[in-house]
């Protein structure tokens, strides 16, 4: 177990029916209450990660500085913040830190240079 899977105890109140239905399925599933409220976070939490709504919300946020990165990532995965943060960068000028490769022709040595005249307004 890593430390960001230790248990965090958690104090809320609810509404006494949702308590006592949440304690007949618990009973009904020879589980605990605990067990059935971490496992409907966890699936809000992953559904709520994959609505468009969603990620176009941290997106903004993010872009527009309300966000940090590591929140990002938190909020929608690391692949999708990591696309957000390439996309970021690509919209605030900064320039990539990509190493153009030296070792391949793109051209295949059939590069051929064109001369433009200023009467060239095509």
């Amino acid at each position: 177990m890593s430390a960001s899977d230790d248990p965090r105890r958690v104090h809320f109140q609810s509404p006494e029916y949702l308590v006592d239905r949440l304690d007949a399925i618990a009973e009904l599933f020879d589980t605990d209450r605990t067990d059935l409220l971490v496992e409907a976070m966890r699936e809000y939490i992953e559904e709520t990660a994959e609505s468009e709504t969603f990620q176009e919300l941290v997106a903004t946020k993010y872009y527009d500085g309300q966000l940090e990165f590591e929140t990002v990532r938190q909020l929608v995965g690391a692949e999708t913040a990591q696309r957000l943060r390439l996309l970021k960068a690509d919209l605030e000028g900064e320039p990539f830190d990509i190493a153009a490769p030296d070792d391949i022709d793109v051209y295949d040595g059939d590069a051929t240079a064109v001369e433009t005249g200023a009467d060239d307004d095509r």
